[in-house]
């Protein structure tokens, strides 16, 4: 290749590179009011952000992949951004923008609602999309019918020739899911003699998630909006689906997640290899176990949870029962050996994982420390009143909080009463604490299974108050008000 050659690809892969951003309006003090709402759309996602946001900086080239995509749909939509720091501050101000990055919703040159949907290109797409427009987009023609399907998204349709009660069924239940779900609809006599429905509802699976082990498209037979909601609930992810960021929470234990390259854009047929034999099993199993295919670089955190920091190019099986206790197959993937976790998940019979810093040796100490693997003999199980901190090593509070702890401890020593810690990123917490920030105490009263969230002061009085007011039995040093008892002589 010459050298003008490789400078023309290089500059091809430069402009593509910047093709998005090019497609993002840039809007000022000077011209935000007159260009968002005398431009080519009356739709118009505006984000508000600060150069040296480091959030700003993660979104902004997803905010760019979907602009110029955006711009071609029917209706249009634009996308826009306005600096905060620099030539947007009055704009920023006025809308009331106090952190960064925001984004907003305008229609017609008015803020229409704040964005609360995805953060990532193909989401921000999607749910753009679903934001314009009436919520089922009428299908007029065989051919306009024949391409809403071609999308690679699963859609519901209605095929609905006259005025009935499923069609008011259905057109309220398409207004309520136009942020989640992809809809259509068609009176058209050609779609309806294709189909051979004329008042009916299908859900259509997309086109690359087709196997040999369930229908493409499934036939609404219910009646009411509560009937259609649950039945696309229930038949939308089918057999085993493809778990996403964006569809984390539709999935609910006991079920199986098998991870390995997940990329239905690059490597299609190999996605699909490993999805059909978890297919296989999964069939032995509706509505007992769910089963999901993830891509392994997605969810490092949730491998990270198991104690996996690489998958290799095997998939790797986990699970989760209804208690949400972990699982691994330490066996190689197979159909066969799936089939048997799988069995053995639903029986009951497997040793769950708990992620765990090793059991201290000695565990003398005044503030006595628990880990995974001796959580339940440390603290639930001691047979005394017992005060948990969840704390993380980073933490600053609990930095500030580790001298007060050791004092309580050491003036506690001599009584009935266990004061813990256990590093909360070192150590699986039990699903019975609520632990969404550091630090985390709760007192556990002798022998009762239900922790309570202590929310006092942190100073050493403000413990022993609360210890010697809640404690099964009464303190040997001090009264039920946390006053010190007199020593007889």
């Amino acid at each position: 290749m010459t050298p003008a050659k490789v400078l023309l690809v290089i500059f091809g892969i430069i402009q593509c590179g910047y093709a998005g951003e090019a497609d993002v309006l840039e809007l000022t003090d000077s011209d935000f009011s007159t260009r968002i709402g005398l431009y080519d759309t009356e739709t118009t996602l505006v984000m508000f952000f600060a150069p040296w946001c480091g959030h700003c900086k993660k979104l902004k080239p997803e905010y760019a992949k979907p602009a110029e995509l955006l711009r071609s749909e029917d209706p249009p939509i634009t996308l826009a951004k306005v600096d905060c720091t620099e030539g947007g501050k009055d704009t920023c101000s006025k809308y009331s923008v106090s952190g960064y990055p925001t984004l907003k919703m305008f229609k017609n040159g008015e803020v229409s609602q704040e964005y609360n949907g995805p953060r990532e290109a193909n989401g921000i797409a999607k749910y753009m999309k679903t934001m314009v427009g009436p919520a089922s987009k009428d299908l007029l023609t065989l051919d306009a019918f024949e391409a809403f399907l071609k999308v690679q998204e699963t859609t519901l349709v209605g095929f609905l020739q006259k005025e009935s009660d499923l069609k008011g069924v259905f057109l309220k239940y398409a207004d309520s899911q136009r942020e989640r779900l992809r809809v259509g609809h068609s009176s058209a006599q050609d779609v309806l003699e294709k189909q051979g429905e004329t008042d009916a509802i299908v859900l259509f699976r997309a086109k690359q998630f087709a196997n040999k082990f369930e229908p493409d498209f499934v036939r609404f037979e219910g009646k009411t909006k509560n009937d259609l909601s649950t039945f696309v609930k229930e038949n939308f992810h089918g057999l085993c689906w493809v778990r996403t960021r964006d569809t984390v929470n539709d999935f609910k234990p006991p079920m199986v997640v098998v991870y390995y390259a997940v990329d239905y854009i690059k490597n299609p047929n190999g996605t699909n290899y490993w999805r059909n034999r978890v297919l296989k099993v999964a069939k032995e199993f509706v509505g007992r176990v769910s089963f999901v295919v993830s891509a392994k670089d997605d969810f490092q955190h949730g491998l990270n949870e198991y104690g996996y920091d690489y998958v290799g190019d095997q998939p790797l099986a986990l699970a989760r029962d209804a208690e949400n206790q972990k699982f691994i197959m330490k066996d190689a993937f197979s159909v066969e050996n799936l089939q048997a976790f799988a069995t053995e998940l639903e029986s009951g019979n497997l040793e769950p994982y708990v992620k765990s810093e090793p059991v201290p040796e000695s565990n003398d100490a005044p503030v006595k420390v628990a880990v995974g693997k001796n959580f339940q003999d440390v603290v639930v199980n001691n047979g005394v009143d017992t005060l948990m901190e969840f704390y993380a090593p980073w933490c600053g509070h609990c930095k500030k909080l580790t001298p007060v702890y050791e004092e309580l401890a050491t003036k506690l020593k001599d009584e009935e009463v266990s004061i813990v810690k256990m590093d909360a990123t070192a150590n699986d917490v039990p699903p019975t604490f609520d632990v969404r920030g550091f630090p985390t105490l709760y007192w556990l009263p002798k022998n009762k299974s239900n922790p309570m969230r202590y929310e006092g002061g942190r100073e050493v009085e403000d413990f022993i108050k609360y210890i010697a007011q809640h404690s099964t039995k009464e303190l040997k040093g001090w009264d039920r008000k946390g006053n010190v008892k007199k020593v007889e002589l």
